[in-house]
């Protein structure tokens, strides 16, 4: 088995939205994790006054621990269905992964 973990990064505004688009596709295991969270990025021209002057942002951030293979195939579908630069995403090798009990 070649597991990854995909981690996207998306506005708070998009977690709805993102959620309910993993949650129509079990086909991509129907497993995530969703953590809120705050960032800084290099865009920092496209942020609000208030972002400004806390010098950060509200993110989401989405964990799926899928087959190699099927994370490509949910990247691209992803990728076709929200072409927006202000979503990240990386992808990292999972060594081991269970349940302990």
């Amino acid at each position: 088995m070649n597991l990854v973990q995909l981690t996207l990064v998306a506005p708070a505004s998009l977690e709805e939205t993102l959620a309910e688009y993993l949650l129509a596709h079990p086909e991509w295991g129907g497993a995530f994790t969703l953590l809120h969270a705050e960032g800084r990025g290099s865009r920092e021209h496209e942020l609000t006054p208030q972002e400004q002057v806390r010098g950060r942002v509200a993110r989401t951030l989405f964990k799926v621990v899928l087959e190699a293979e099927a994370a490509g195939r949910l990247l691209d579908e992803l990728k076709r269905a929200f072409p927006k630069r202000d979503v990240a995403y990386w992808l990292t090798p999972v060594i081991e992964f269970g349940r302990l009990g």
